[in-house]
């Protein structure tokens, strides 16, 4: 599944007049990059959730075929419903698919679904993050073993899950925005309505092995601002 239904308002002026799935890397739409990119792998029925401009994301995608996967689109235009709530919408779409691989449209990854997928079925994880030890001020917390045991933002100290962060017993690492998710974990989930995955995962960490794939030797960048496509077009070409 491909999350696609945000405002993109960091990449405005863009995303006034459109999705910010149909920003440009190299003449290519982010869109048709990360259906080519789970192509690679093997992956092509997906799902694309759709909110804003929506039917220029439905347009693009019928006009080029899908570029040869099969795309089925999960309507939001009434309500954005973030990721969380978004996933459930689209349960009817998943068919018999046991696992599922879920990412963000604006991120550009050189990541190996097949590596994260393996580690996936081989630690019986109910779900999968993709992380890095990369910058930023909103962390998952990983113990020892790799499994999810909290969240924090360093900006704030605010802290979820852990009433403290020892570095001798967790790992503070970045999430991705790409997940591979066991579909019984939709079958969990206590929220309704517009909610993230974070709040989920933070919610079943206690009794489901939630576990990091960390990829930092991979190429990856969020294309989350306009300045950061100049650099996704150096990275990607």
């Amino acid at each position: 599944m491909l999350f696609a239904a945000g405002l993109g308002t960091r990449l405005k002026p863009f995303t006034n007049e459109h999705p910010k799935a149909l920003a440009q890397v190299n003449g290519k739409t982010l869109l048709q990059h990360n259906i080519q990119y789970l192509q690679s792998f093997g992956i092509n029925k997906v799902v694309v959730n759709v909110h804003h401009f929506a039917n220029q994301i439905i347009d693009i995608i019928n006009e080029n075929n899908a570029w040869g996967s099969n795309v089925l689109i999960s309507d939001e235009t009434n309500q954005v419903l973030e990721t969380g709530g978004g996933l459930l919408k689209a349960i009817p779409l998943f068919g018999d698919a046991e696992n599922i691989v879920v990412m963000n449209v604006d991120i550009l990854t050189s990541l190996n679904i097949d590596k994260m997928f393996q580690q996936h079925i081989n630690t019986n994880a109910m779900a999968t993050l993709a992380v890095s030890n990369r910058t930023t001020s909103r962390n998952f917390v990983f113990n020892m073993d790799k499994k999810l045991c909290g969240w924090m933002n360093t900006a704030t100290n605010e802290l979820k899950g852990i009433e403290c962060f020892d570095e001798k017993q967790h790992t503070k690492l970045a999430f991705s925005g790409i997940h591979i998710i066991n579909k019984k974990i939709l079958s969990l989930i206590k929220q309704q309505g517009k909610f993230s995955m974070v709040d989920v995962y933070l919610d079943l960490m206690k009794t489901n092995d939630i576990i990091a794939f960390n990829h930092f030797t991979d190429k990856f960048i969020d294309v989350g601002k306009p300045e950061s496509i100049a650099i996704a077009e150096g990275m990607f070409k």
